[in-house]
């Protein structure tokens, strides 16, 4: 069994959070002894969190913890409980979108990703999330 643990960072609807919550997660990881999962947890959570500070108007949250399975969970809480459109592959995406590759990025690089409707702050929303084998 690994060693689990279980951070959230809450932050205003303000696309400087992404920067924040991109340093957490470093910190967080890197304390922990999983630098070899930062650079990719960086894009994830970057990810995640930009769509959450983007499509919604209210606070989210950044949530990271290592489950006892050895798995990293990020996940990204807005106030939209509404499902994520389902990402495109890679390959269909135009390179001059300017939407789009959020979701596409996280299904290619993360081991596991999906979504749930969530009340965990006691606000109506979801959670976007996804994981990495950290053993």
């Amino acid at each position: 069994m690994s060693e689990t643990w279980d951070y959230t960072l809450y932050i205003p609807n303000d696309l400087r959070a992404v920067t924040v919550c991109r340093r957490t997660l470093r910190m967080v990881l890197t304390l922990h002894g999983l630098i070899r999962l930062v650079d990719t947890a960086e894009l994830l959570a970057t990810e995640l969190i930009s769509n959450a500070v983007r499509h919604t108007k209210g606070p989210a949250a950044l949530r990271v913890r290592r489950t006892p399975q050895g798995l990293v969970w990020i996940g990204a809480w807005d106030t939209d409980p509404g499902p994520p459109q389902p990402p495109q592959p890679l390959d269909q995406i135009s390179e001059m979108a300017e939407d789009g590759r959020g979701l596409a990025l996280i299904r290619a690089c993360a081991d596991y990703w999906g979504w749930q409707p969530s009340g965990r702050f006691g606000d109506r929303g979801k959670y976007v999330w996804c994981e990495l084998e950290a053993v």
